[in-house]
């Protein structure tokens, strides 16, 4: 063989490619993955302030054995409109309540409506809220005193209220 023939420039070598460009495409790869990571953020899917001890997350039950001691529960019932309409069993002093909508996977569309007490039950409204999907829902006081849990199954529009923790 005649060495002219054989003599290649070395950015033509398909070794050298794969020698350089392998690790790079693992470098690049890297990055890629940081920069996707810090824009997520840390948002929880849980709203509720937790206590990270030993890499365990504690949450504060406080309010649900309030909820739990007084008895309470509650039947939320939402129009078509968006319009809802709260009666609670047990009493309840707040004029007006606080109701959470968790959303499952996105905490950026999480919302949380006040309830205005009229007669006997609450009411309030809720508009441009996705459908298609289940909500979380926590009913809580003002003060956050106490805390009632549901899930909104899409399509539903009765949805039953409860503490978290089983009666004593």
């Amino acid at each position: 063989m005649n060495p002219e023939q054989t003599h290649r420039p070395a950015l033509r070598e398909p070794l050298l490619w794969l020698v350089i460009g392998l690790p790079l495409a693992a470098v690049v790869a890297g990055i890629l993955t940081l920069v996707i990571a810090i824009r997520a953020g840390g948002a929880d899917a849980l709203p509720d302030p937790v206590r990270r001890t030993a890499q365990i997350q504690q949450l504060d039950l406080g309010p649900d054995h309030l909820a739990r001691d007084a008895s309470l529960t509650g039947n939320l019932q939402i129009e078509a409109d968006g319009r809802m309409r709260l009666q609670l069993d047990g009493e309840v002093a707040q004029a007006v309540l606080l109701l959470q909508l968790i959303h499952p996977a996105d905490a950026a569309q999480d919302r949380q409506i006040a309830l205005h007490r009229d007669a006997a039950a609450w009411s309030g409204s809720v508009s441009d809220i996705d459908t298609g999907h289940d909500w979380r829902l926590q009913l809580m006081s003002p003060d956050q005193g106490w805390r009632l849990h549901g899930r909104w199954h899409r399509g539903q529009r009765s949805i039953h209220l409860a503490p978290a923790l089983e009666p004593k």
